[in-house]
């Protein structure tokens, strides 16, 4: 596949470099569009403008949201016809997109920075594209990790779920370990742990057989230390509500992010 990338932040850059490596996409059929030059991986080349000749087969509009007009009107004439264009603009909706460029598809889609390492979660809705569109965006979106299609009504709560999750998490850690700090222990060694803790914990809640609850249970047994933590987070304004605020306010961000695009 022969890819053009219009912008490559950090989102844009974690996906290059795991298509990359994992030899999804060859160097030579990346050309990135940017403001600046940026760091890129070794063999692709980057302009401000797209390239002369035929187009690509696949466009990717990774960059800010709230650029969204001007790239239109610098780039979408050029960019007319083009088989497909996915976006990664978090709260811009397809009919936002389709409406500014022409293209035969256009499949929005919303990635988590672990998909730097082939760990993440990259979620894909599309009312216009037909199945050979899909399945083509499928198989681009494998490498980076878990793909999964949900529906446009869905796709504000699922972007604060998956592809705002992992920054939720990385508060959790430090949370965790500032937790350990101020009842006594070194700060320093705190982080260690609550990272280790953490990185652990994942890996054996991917394992078959139990659910993330189940194994809670299975840690705390009656009456012991860990129950009597769960007590205080399973309060009915303890985790879940906290969370559920969390991502009731990131949705409504990218409510908003739509409603601005539109």
């Amino acid at each position: 596949m022969r890819l053009w990338l219009i912008g490559c932040g950090a989102m844009g850059g974690a996906m290059l470099r795991r298509w990359i490596a994992a030899g999804t996409l060859s160097p030579g059929d990346v050309f990135v569009v940017n403001r600046s030059d940026r760091a890129l991986p070794a063999g692709v080349a980057q302009g401000r403008v797209p390239l002369d000749g035929p187009l690509p087969d696949a466009v990717l509009l990774a960059m800010k949201p709230q650029q969204l007009d001007a790239v239109a009107q610098a780039h979408a004439a050029r960019l007319a016809g083009v088989p497909l264009i996915v976006s990664i603009l978090a709260g811009v909706e397809e009919a936002a997109i389709a409406r500014r460029f022409t293209a035969s598809a256009v499949v929005r889609a919303m990635p988590n920075l672990p998909v730097a390492l082939g760990a993440g979660v990259v979620a894909l809705d599309s009312a216009g594209a037909d199945a050979v569109a899909r399945a083509s965006v499928s198989a681009l979106m494998a490498p980076l990790g878990l793909v999964e299609w949900v529906p446009v009504a869905h796709f504000d709560l699922v972007t604060a779920l998956a592809g705002s999750g992992p920054a939720f998490l990385y508060r959790f850690i430090d949370a965790l370990a500032a937790a350990g700090a101020a009842e006594g222990l070194p700060p320093d060694q705190a982080a260690r742990l609550a990272l280790a803790t953490v990185a652990g914990a994942a890996r054996l809640a991917e394992e078959p057989g139990l659910t993330p609850a189940e194994r809670a249970d299975q840690v705390a047994s009656p009456g012991g230390s860990t129950r009597k933590g769960l007590d205080v987070l399973d309060q009915p304004e303890g985790l879940v509500a906290l969370l559920r605020a969390t991502l009731a306010a990131s949705a409504r961000r990218n409510a908003e992010l739509a409603a601005a695009a539109r």
